[in-house]
Formats: structure tokens, C-alpha cells, sequence
């Protein structure tokens, strides 16, 4: 297709992108020693944080958003092709075992779908329809939070899910790592974490995955604090389905009781295995069945259960 001033071809739009930029300092980093190379990528992975640190106004305002619809039973959903889609689809992931959240609760889109996750599905992020599709299969309602995720912001596939979703009356947040970007303007919430020209020319796994993953990680992570999945930093909708969860489970219990070891088995025992639940009992001195209504009562929050039971 031949460019025309109003859809100039890809080339001229990624050059125009601080992802893309070209470091002539760099050119001859492939004849450095090892150790150099790494200090050099290291060192610029240090600003990463910093550039997500500009950021955190935003972010707070989007997880405060977020709280408040999956409090009344919405849905956080990831969209993304590559490596954002891939980072999503990590972080929805391990919601289940670190937060105890429902299945769907916590939704991974990748663009050409779960092959997408190991190999190349050519084209699908040039599909803004896929991106529909795959969210008219979720059934969205206007509780439902859609993150469109790419480090250069112009992905049509994650730009199109924000889009539909928009138009759904869903809450939208585009994430984004060049500013001026389609994908934020699209979306109620931006957040363009501007992590400048990558090592490798255009390698956007580097410094833009990475900051991509630290927002991804506080989304969540704060999102399901505000919904009273810890109690203080401590993980107490742990699903324990291995051994080490089991034992970690075990040393949470005590850590918010100062139960000896005898005392959280028995509550454990009492309960279920359910940490919060054990540790209402033991601190409230409450049996199971009272806990669970205690906080079925207060929503899932461990210190309104904790302030009910004492009266």
C-alpha cells in the first residue's frame, strides 16, 4: 500500500518512536567484553524505575478505578501482542495462587491467542478485529477494567481492545512507554512510562518489558490490596496447592497471631486450610463457621471482620 500524509507507512512511524531510536554510541557494542556489555545494560536498566516513578500519580489513580469495579464483581483484563501480551498473561496468571482470585477474575489476552505465548503469530497485532473479538467473547460489562498494554502505543491490536471496550462502557487503561501515544489517548486511564531508546535498536523486551512488568506488578498488586486480599504485607488469600504454599501458609498464620506451631495447625485444620479465616479464629477467638461470616459479612476484609468481632 502506497503512504499518503495521513497514513504514512511503518517505517517513518516507528522512527518517529523514542522505543525505536537508534544509538550511534552503541554501534560497536557487539566487539565489547562480556563484562562490559553487562555493566553498560545493567546501568540502563537502573532507569527504569525512575521512569515509573514519574508515572505513579497515574497508576494510582487507574488502580483506584480498577478497586472499585472489582469490588462489585468486575473483571481486570490484560491485551497485548508480543512481549506486552505475554507480560499480561504472566501477571493475570499469578493472581490464582498469590491472591486466592476466582477464575476469569484476573484476564491474559494475547493477540493470535495462547500459541502466541511461545511463538510468532504473524499478524495478529496488526488486528484491531481479533482484539474485538477476543473481548466480545468475555462478555464485558460495564465493571470490567481492559488494559491495553504496548511499549510503542500504536499496536492496533492492544489500541482496538481499548477501543471496544470503551465502547462497552468498560473502564480502559493503555499502557504505553512513548508519549504521545494512540493507545493512552484511547483509554480513560493513560500511563506512558517513557523508557527512552532500547540496547539492542528496537528490542522492546528490554527496558520497555520491564517497566511494563513493574506497572503490571502494581495494578494488581495494589488493586488487590484495596480489595482486602492481604492483611498488612502478608498474603492471606494464599491458595496453598503445593507444599511450599502449605508451609508458607502455615508461617503467615503465625506471623499475624503469634500462634505457636500446635495453635495455626489446629486453626488451619478448623478452617480449611484458609489462612484468613485461621487467623480471624485465632485472633477473634471465634470458631470457623463464625469466621467465614465474619467475612463473608465485611466483604473479604480481614481487619473489618477483625473490628466487628471485637465489638
Amino acid at each position: 500500500m502506497t503512504a499518503t500524509p495521513h497514513q504514512p507507512d511503518l517505517r517513518s512511524q516507528l522512527e518517529t518512536l523514542a522505543t525505536e531510536a537508534f544509538r550511534p554510541e552503541l554501534a560497536e557494542i557487539d566487539r565489547m567484553p562480556t563484562l562490559d556489555i553487562a555493566r553498560v545494560m545493567n546501568g540502563e536498566d537502573t532507569a527504569v524505575p525512575a521512569a515509573v516513578a514519574e508515572r505513579l500519580p497515574e497508576i494510582a489513580a487507574a488502580v483506584d478505578a480498577v478497586a472499585a469495579r472489582m469490588a462489585r464483581g468486575g473483571r481486570l483484563v490484560y491485551a497485548g501482542a508480543g512481549t506486552a501480551g505475554r507480560l499480561g498473561v504472566l501477571d493475570a496468571s499469578e493472581c490464582p495462587p498469590t491472591f486466592n482470585t476466582a477464575p476469569g477474575q484476573v484476564v491474559g489476552l494475547i493477540a493470535g491467542g495462547p500459541d502466541a505465548m511461545v511463538t510468532s503469530v504473524e499478524g495478529a497485532e496488526d488486528s484491531a478485529e481479533l482484539a474485538r473479538a477476543d473481548l466480545d467473547a468475555l462478555a464485558l460489562t460495564p465493571d470490567d477494567t481492559v488494559v491495553g498494554v504496548s511499549a510503542s502505543g500504536r499496536t492496533p491490536y492492544a489500541i482496538g481492545a481499548v477501543e471496544h471496550a470503551r465502547a462497552r462502557g468498560a473502564l480502559t487503561i493503555g499502557l504505553a512507554c512513548n508519549s504521545g501515544s494512540a493507545l493512552a489517548a484511547a483509554a480513560e486511564h493513560g500511563i506512558e512510562v517513557v523508557t527512552g531508546p532500547e540496547l539492542v535498536t528496537g528490542s522492546t523486551r528490554l527496558k520497555a518489558g520491564t517497566a511494563q512488568k513493574l506497572v503490571l506488578n502494581m495494578l494488581s498488586t495494589i488493586t488487590m490490596i484495596r480489595l482486602g486480599k492481604t492483611y498488612g504485607n502478608l498474603m492471606v488469600d494464599v491458595r496453598a496447592s503445593n507444599e511450599k504454599l502449605r508451609a508458607r501458609s502455615r508461617r503467615i498464620v503465625a506471623l499475624a497471631t503469634g500462634a505457636a506451631d500446635d495453635e495455626v495447625e489446629r486453626a488451619l485444620t478448623a478452617t480449611d486450610g484458609e489462612v484468613k479465616h485461621a487467623i480471624l479464629t485465632l485472633l477473634a477467638d471465634v470458631d470457623g463457621p463464625t469466621a467465614a461470616r465474619l467475612l463473608e459479612d465485611s466483604g473479604g476484609h480481614l481487619r473489618a471482620a477483625l473490628a466487628t468481632a471485637r465489638g
